[in-house]
């Protein structure tokens, strides 16, 4: 559109463009051309889409698997993250949560490395879940308890492995069974075993 007369609006915008540094003429086309290139390529969100659904999908199967590996053993349990999620919401319906917080602080604990904090931890993991009358008392003996308030004189990354032991068992032997056979769990493997069900006959 071209135009002689003065006060074209054309020769206006001419003017204007012609005023603009040739740099930002050269990015305004480089960003039409951009995106005239994705404008026409519609199959690149199609291909984010399914990439997503697929994962989605394999995160599906793999909870499955999970969900019904934890009653092999205790072990495969305390291995899954979503697992020890799941139990330490059945234990707080027993009021026993306490154990399995004792038990992953002690986890933690192995892990420090640095000598200062590995004694101020265990004198906090002691005063939370050990000493007599703690705030959140874990259920051991008398003498595993002594021994564990003796090991915090010369803390060291094992001090806390006697009482941990004791309430593993503990959890394993009483608390895991009663998870196993709740309301809750049973819910979950009837979900897994029938998107399992799912899986094979769409193959």
């Amino acid at each position: 559109m071209s135009c002689w007369m003065p006060g074209c609006p054309a020769l206006s915008m001419c003017r204007g463009l012609a005023a603009l540094p040739i740099t930002c003429l050269e990015r305004a086309k480089d960003l039409k051309t951009r995106l005239g290139i994705l404008l026409h390529k519609p199959e690149l969100g199609h291909k984010i889409g399914t990439s997503s659904k697929l994962q989605l999908g394999s995160r599906r199967r793999d909870s499955s698997r999970e969900v019904l590996e934890w009653r092999e053993s205790f072990d495969q349990l305390l291995k899954s993250k979503s697992g020890v999620t799941a139990f330490h919401t059945f234990l707080k319906t027993e009021f026993s949560e306490e154990n399995l917080d004792f038990w992953l602080a002690c986890e933690d604990f192995k892990k420090t490395r640095s000598k200062t904090k590995l004694a101020s931890k265990a004198n906090r993991i002691f005063e939370e879940f050990v000493q007599s009358e703690a705030p959140r008392e874990v259920n051991i003996d008398h003498e595993t308890r002594e021994i564990t308030r003796k090991n915090l004189s010369g803390a060291t990354s094992a001090c806390f492995n006697e009482a941990q032991a004791k309430t593993r068992t503990l959890m394993e032997k009483d608390s895991y069974p009663r998870f196993l056979k709740s309301a809750s769990y049973q819910d979950m493997t009837k979900q897994a075993t029938s998107r399992g069900i799912s899986k094979r006959s769409h193959t």
